[in-house]
């Protein structure tokens, strides 16, 4: 089976009812917890612009917390989990500031729970990539907010 483009799809999408629309959105809801996580924050943006940012911090917070951090290979397995998370969750946001944001905070836990105390390869890579990332999002934001996340930058120099 050929899966049709984009463009085609929302041309048959715009032939159908409201009724029709919203019945095919909740399924697509129920396919797997991203897809209702995306409905739910597009839902209530508008709202709650941070609600986005919040929800997925508390995640993080709850991953780092749990995490086995006794051993440098556990904890390695632990950064990895969660780093996939955070990839997950950064998905479902287009705004760059919010994705430069959550990998700050993620790097800042990395600092704060001692991961990079370790000095395993792995995880200081992983810090590394992340905080590249972080480079390359501010990089194309207003120069406000490039002040304000450089100051937060310096801070996680290894």
């Amino acid at each position: 089976m050929k899966i049709p483009s984009l463009a085609q799809l929302k041309k048959d999408l715009s032939y159908l009812s409201e009724n029709e629309l919203i019945a095919l959105i909740t399924d697509l809801a129920k396919f797997s917890k991203e897809n209702k996580a995306f409905l739910y924050f597009k839902l209530n943006e508008r709202d709650q612009p941070s609600l986005f940012v919040d929800s997925v911090k508390e995640e993080l917070d709850e991953a780092f917390q749990t995490a086995n951090t006794r051993h440098y290979h556990v904890a390695k397995k632990a950064a990895q989990s969660i780093r996939r998370k955070l990839n997950k969750s950064i998905k479902l946001s287009k705004n760059k500031a919010d994705q430069a944001e959550l990998i700050l905070y993620f790097c800042e836990m990395m600092k704060k729970y001692g991961y990079l105390s370790f000095r395993h390869p792995v995880i200081t890579n992983l810090y590394e990539v992340q905080i590249g990332k972080a480079k390359k999002l501010i990089s194309t934001l207003h120069e406000d907010l490039q002040s304000d996340f450089d100051y937060r930058m310096e801070e996680l120099a290894p």
